[in-house]
């Protein structure tokens, strides 16, 4: 038998990668990562006080890969497991110092622990998995205390919220506030606090500084008066107004914290639900955003937003309770119930000059011109046509509302789910069209012309882990 050398070396060249190849899916499949493990425990205890022999997996995990699909990927994961035979009555489970919320001195280095310490409530109760299956709800809450009660109230009965990191985002201190949060004993809960709020820097910026420009007062006139921002009106000639600053000063800063600062959510690829305090969601909501996310990677994988909540004064769940519509984020039909990834904040952050030199106070007009000038494709979406997302305030910063007592609209609200309690939970959700909303860079309302203003945004984007 005559032996060809070519054939020969290229038979070892073949059973060696083989071999090669088995060796390291065998180490792959079968190594414990003890460093990595222990590294994590050391940076993960005390997180809902754990004991010492919890074990916390931190670790890159390669996803089941769909053969296909051409695209292999991985994700990070993040496994805390709950601590067996937990009692809530055998902890009390507040990390509050007990501070004269009258000296902003102390409310600021209260704050500035706190959103270093990154405590998470009830974790050794729940538990903590986060993946890119998973859901991080971020509440905005300002100090409307009845209506953050009424928020939580309505999240305490959604099904599977457990398994959700639920993220309450402060701009006031207030003992009354951390004690409704403290009431949260359904899911895993964390607590953050904007540091430039207005109620520490109340008589400076970037809150109201007496040295600085009235609204309404004419440049020429504020030159000559020497006020602090007299050259940097908007582009109606207004002077800022601390309070709606602020809200778009929260929003972003809010984002950051959460995608740049938050230590269990380094590398989270999952969905991120923005809230408010005055808002009310159905049983139902984490059940169709889940679906609602597997149509987005089926049918629409260029849809960089999931929108679940609508302003529609009619609500027919009988009719539309599993239709979702495909569409361009519109900011006054879209802004309520944004759900979104790190995908989508990596190109805010892109557009970061953008967002701050924009002469809009509100933020989700500021993201729809960002949409139309910088986010490359515009940001699409698909929305639920039967809303999960009730608005129920009835005062606050857009609302000049003379109550602000929330009760006849929550029980308007409930009503109508009950009366449609049949129609929660569709067994499928199927895409019926394309909105055919006019889309168009809005025009800017103005109160964002003060250079302090777009410095702290900018500020915001690129302040590092502290």
């Amino acid at each position: 038998m005559r032996l060809y050398p070519r054939r020969i070396l290229r038979s070892v060249l073949m059973v060696a990668m083989f071999v090669f190849v088995m060796l390291n899916l065998h180490i792959l499949l079968t190594s414990q990562p003890d460093q990595l493990g222990r590294a994590n425990n050391r940076l993960y205890h005390g997180y809902g006080h754990y004991p010492d022999d919890v074990h916390v997996q931190f670790r890159q995990e390669t996803q089941p890969i769909d053969p296909h699909s051409i695209e292999i990927h991985s994700t990070r994961k993040l496994v805390i497991p709950p601590v067996e035979g937990f009692s809530t009555s055998s902890i009390k489970d507040s990390i509050h110092k007990n501070i004269d919320v009258n000296n902003v001195t102390f409310i600021m280095e209260e704050v500035h622990r706190l959103n270093k310490l990154q405590h998470i409530q009830n974790l050794p109760k729940f538990g903590l998995k986060l993946d890119s299956e998973s859901t991080v709800i971020v509440v905005q809450v300002h100090d409307r205390v009845e209506y953050l009660k009424i928020l939580l109230q309505s999240l305490r009965k959604v099904r599977n919220i457990q398994n959700v990191l639920l993220i309450i985002s402060h701009d006031v201190y207030s003992k009354e506030l951390n004690e409704v949060v403290e009431t949260v004993d359904f899911c895993p809960v964390m607590q953050i606090f904007f540091p430039d709020s207005q109620q520490i820097y109340f008589n400076v910026f970037p809150g109201t500084d007496p040295r600085d420009c009235p609204r309404n007062m004419k440049k020429d006139m504020a030159i000559k008066a020497k006020c602090l921002n007299a050259l940097h009106p908007d582009k109606y000639g207004h002077y800022r107004e601390p309070k709606y600053c602020q809200a778009k000063h929260h929003w972003i800063w809010k984002l950051n914290h959460v995608f740049e600062k938050i230590k269990v959510l380094d590398g989270y690829q999952g969905m991120v639900l923005l809230l408010e305090e005055d808002y009310y969601v159905t049983e139902d909501v984490l059940t169709i955003l889940q679906m609602l996310q597997n149509i987005q990677k089926r049918d629409c994988k260029d849809c960089q937003m999931l929108v679940i909540g609508n302003y529609d004064k009619v609500q027919n769940y009988q009719l539309n309770s599993g239709k979702v519509e495909k569409s361009y984020w519109i900011s006054s039909k879209h802004n309520m119930g944004m759900v979104f990834t790190r995908k989508l904040w990596d190109q805010i952050k892109k557009c970061q000059k953008e967002f701050c030199y924009h002469d809009d106070y509100n933020w989700d007009w500021t993201i729809q011109h960002l949409s139309m000038k910088c986010i490359p494709g515009r940001i699409q979406c698909l929305r639920l046509k039967a809303t999960r997302i009730f608005h129920i305030g009835e005062c606050g910063i857009h609302h000049k509302g003379k109550s602000c007592n929330p009760g006849e609209k929550i029980k308007k609200t409930e009503d109508l789910l009950l009366k449609n309690k049949n129609h929660m939970f569709p067994n499928i959700l199927s895409v019926v069209g394309q909105s055919r909303f006019k889309l168009r860079d809005p025009k800017a309302n103005g109160g964002w012309g003060d250079v302090r203003d777009q410095e702290l945004c900018l500020k915001v984007f690129n302040t590092t882990a502290s």
